[in-house]
């Protein structure tokens, strides 16, 4: 295939879920192709390649910024790696959480929530027997919460975040939280930043991020393309 310039940024929803829609069934290969990009052989080293190779195709613009990747439009781009089954392969990676300065914050106006208020779901063949080149990309859903798929965020939201406030974030696991886990988001075990202790005083932790748990994800995914 012969490389093709990186398309505009789209103006309307409507027109990012078309150029969502004109990606499903191609393989991330075929992608790659016209995008000029050689694929890594796995995403052992290049976790985030497929979201940057869609990025690409669909125009985003954000890059790493803390904003929805479709800034104009407040819309968010997720890819969610499907196993054979049809169900979510693994947690998805929302935002990086607060570990201080955190009294007084609400979830009407938290970071995660700006980030889920508007989503571009992509599903992608993830089984790791699929070379990486050979998986299939899915049909998109553009997703806004339901008033109780929000209440869940929030509910687990406030639990973790009181645990943080009290100086418990090193007792959080990945059970806490229902449709909701935070846990260590860091590329090594030196890569330190600050929190609260038990007492108050300031610790040193890894970084931490907010996952949805792939029973919201799988549950999500089944109302719409079951």
């Amino acid at each position: 295939m012969q490389a093709i310039p990186q398309p505009s940024t789209p103006t309307t929803e409507q027109e990012l879920l078309e150029r969502a829609q004109q990606l499903a069934g191609l393989t991330l290969g075929e992608l790659a192709d016209l995008a000029g990009i050689i694929p890594p052989p796995d995403l052992k080293r290049d976790k985030g390649w497929v979201g940057q190779l869609l990025e690409w195709h669909l125009g985003a613009t954000a890059g790493s910024k803390p904003v929805p990747d479709f800034i104009e439009l407040g819309i968010e781009l997720k890819t969610i790696p499907i196993g054979y089954n049809g169900k979510p392969l693994e947690t998805t990676f929302v935002c990086v959480a607060p570990l201080i300065g955190v009294q007084g914050l609400r979830w009407e106006t938290s970071h995660i929530r700006h980030k889920l208020s508007h989503v571009l779901w992509i599903p992608v063949e993830g089984e790791r027997d699929i070379p990486l080149s050979d998986r299939h990309m899915g049909s998109p859903l553009l997703w806004r919460p339901s008033p109780d798929e929000e209440a869940q965020l929030k509910q687990d939201w406030e639990e973790l975040m009181d645990m943080i406030v009290l100086g418990h974030v090193e007792q959080i696991t990945a059970r806490h939280g229902e449709v909701l886990q935070l846990r260590p988001k860091a590329a090594n075990s030196k890569a330190l930043t600050e929190a609260y202790g038990a007492n108050g005083q300031p610790i040193k932790t890894l970084p931490r991020g907010f996952y949805l748990k792939t029973n919201f994800t799988a549950d999500l995914l089944s109302r719409y393309f079951i």
